[in-house]
């Protein structure tokens, strides 16, 4: 791209470009925009960056105490997420934000075990410890689906403990999957290619049996009751959708990519039904990487078949959807070389030249947000497709451009973006790495 090209989209960028200063109502504008929505999906274009986490807890707290909005719901496992989730709302015993992370133990351990979330989990606590005893306390919840094997163990405690006749049925079911000792790339690709049996029939089983019995179950103890079968039950989902999903990761990364982001944009589903059933009108925070947030129709993912839950969401709720995402120019990140590695504190490169981190570094403000709905001059010149970077747990500056890059168009990716110049790295509550994980994910290298 020529430089006075470059300059002359950068001029336009700044003219509607709103600085950030650190001030709460530097996001009064993106209040208005967001205005009455019911979803406001907020990514983040590294899975290990500072500004990243803490800008989305600023936003998230604004839509809490000034939206109503009652549910976060993040990338993260359905069972170590509900942990965190009963902390939150004061129905469990773990005495502090760290013990109730605590069940993050899988790697990328810095991914939800970092200061950041440390401390917006303690907020979140204090909020809804000073609400009234008859408000709707703010939950958290995870989208993931990773945990075949720990929501497995969740369905099989609660009837154990509840239904000692179903939980028979249940572990009979379920044992098909222990020959694999928990390994569930093991299981996969035996069942892809025949080497072994699928346990499809009976996931698929366990999971319509706990369907029928919902009212049986929910009303034995009042809400809290209900709310923790909702949990049993989509633990129970999660193991179906998981198993597919390990089948599929053999046979391409389209398939098991599209399987994964529909399970997050059917768990968000579950979640909104769940709770308006309980009476209001549910509104949801989602937060996740930019490449399952921003609408994939506008990337290059959808000409190669793939989906996500940004489109997911704009398709079924349109209107009532927000997506908002980050960017940065350079910095530091908390990542890794390889899958299962340590977590290094890594420099950032400088953007490519002509991609739109190396628009927004033109403009000279160090973080500003971008309203992207409007149609007006500055959605004209940002709707040439252009690069975009993104960075999962593995960042490999050596092979950025293959590893790190796609093609968006922007304004029809997301509503608004935040872009900060200059970003460093989480900082992890471990620090000694003590991460283990068999299963490798469809995202491998980048690992988004």
């Amino acid at each position: 791209m020529p430089d006075a090209t470059k300059k002359k989209i950068a001029e336009t960028v700044r003219e509607f470009a709103h600085p950030l200063m650190g001030r709460s109502e530097d996001y009064d504008p993106l209040m208005d925009l967001i205005g009455n929505a019911r979803f406001v999906l907020i990514g983040e274009a590294s899975h290990g960056t500072h500004e990243f986490y803490n800008q989305r807890a600023l936003i998230t707290k604004k839509l809490i105490e000034e939206k109503g909005f009652t549910a976060v719901v993040v990338e993260a496992d359905w069972p170590d997420a509900y942990r965190v989730n009963r902390y939150v709302r004061g129905v469990d015993d773990d005495p502090t934000p760290t013990e109730a992370l605590s069940s993050f133990q899988r790697f990328p351990l810095w991914m939800w075990r970092n200061t950041d979330v440390l401390n917006f989990v303690g907020w979140l606590r204090q909020h809804n410890d000073s609400l009234s005893e008859n408000a709707t306390k703010v939950g958290f919840y995870g989208l993931d689906l990773y945990s075949l094997y720990a929501s497995i163990a969740e369905v099989l405690s609660y009837l154990d403990h509840n239904d000692p006749e179903a939980a028979k049925r249940a572990h009979q079911r379920y044992s098909c999957f222990e020959q694999f000792e928990e390994d569930t790339q093991a299981y996969g690709y035996a069942a892809s290619v025949g080497l072994g049996k699928s346990c499809e029939q009976e996931v698929v089983s366990q999971l319509l049996e706990l369907q029928r019995r919902t009212a049986e179950y929910a009303k034995q103890d009042g809400r809290v009751a209900e709310d923790e079968f909702f949990y049993i039950q989509q633990n129970a989902r999660l193991v179906k959708n998981a198993e597919q999903y390990y089948r599929s990761m053999f046979r391409g990364r389209v398939s098991s990519w599209n399987l994964r982001d529909r399970h997050m944009a059917e768990t968000l589903d579950q979640l909104v039904a769940h709770f308006d059933q309980q009476g209001g009108r549910t509104k949801v925070i989602v937060w996740a990487h930019n490449s399952h947030l921003g609408d994939a129709r506008a990337t290059d993912m959808a000409q190669a078949g793939e989906l996500n839950v940004g489109q997911l969401v704009r398709e079924r709720y349109s209107h009532d959807t927000v997506l908002i995402g980050f960017t940065t120019y350079t910095g530091t990140v908390t990542a890794a070389t390889n899958w299962d590695e340590p977590a290094q504190l890594k420099l950032v490169r400088p953007a490519l030249p002509g991609s739109y981190e190396d628009i927004f570094h033109q403009i000279e403000l160090s973080q500003f947000l971008l309203n992207l709905r409007d149609q007006n001059s500055v959605s004209a010149v940002l709707q040439e497709p252009r690069l975009q970077r993104a960075i999962g747990v593995i960042y490999r500056p050596d092979t950025e451009r293959a590893s790190h890059y796609f093609y968006t168009q922007l304004p029809n990716q997301f509503d608004a973006v935040i872009h900060i110049d200059d970003t460093r790295g989480v900082e992890p509550l471990d620090r000694v790495a003590t991460q283990e994980m068999r299963e490798v994910p469809e995202t491998f290298p980048s690992a988004l």
